[in-house]
């Protein structure tokens, strides 16, 4: 059984613009909790959902084989200062991270390359929500 969503994860969720058929990436998926909620509100929509430890996405896809299945729902083990779109893959409508150390302040170190990935990922005109910061446009994150 899947985990029960936090108030939280709920309330992030709730406040994210989504729309049916949006491509949504998140960063730093852990257990899945808001990648499958998420693949649930955007219809057609698609949702790549990462994060570094191989142990979260082991638990993420094991909790989340019914929304896999319907090919909206993709689990990545890559940190998001490695990631890259996929050959021929679109861009992200939106991007979103909660409490993930390169996005928070917790490892400024890694921010800058993290922030590049998004922005190669995102849309121009695509969002980038991170809890501790005001949403971003693609094309206004700095290179």
């Amino acid at each position: 059984m899947a985990p029960r969503i936090s108030s939280r994860i709920a309330s992030f969720v709730d406040a994210l613009p989504l729309e049916p058929g949006f491509r949504v990436l998140e960063v730093g998926c852990g257990p899945g909790v808001a990648a499958r909620e998420i693949s649930r509100r955007i219809g057609s929509g698609t949702v790549v959902a990462i994060d570094r430890s191989a142990k979260a996405i082991r638990i993420a896809t094991d909790g989340s084989k019914p929304e896999i299945a319907t090919g909206r729902l993709r689990f990545q083990h890559v940190a998001i200062e490695d990631f890259e779109l996929r050959s021929g893959e679109e861009p992200f409508d939106i991007a979103f991270a909660m409490r993930v150390g390169a996005l928070d302040g917790r490892h400024p170190e890694l921010r800058k390359c993290a922030m590049n990935r998004l922005k190669a990922a995102l849309k121009p005109e695509g969002l980038l929500f991170i809890d501790s910061d005001i949403p971003v446009r693609g094309s206004e994150i700095d290179d």
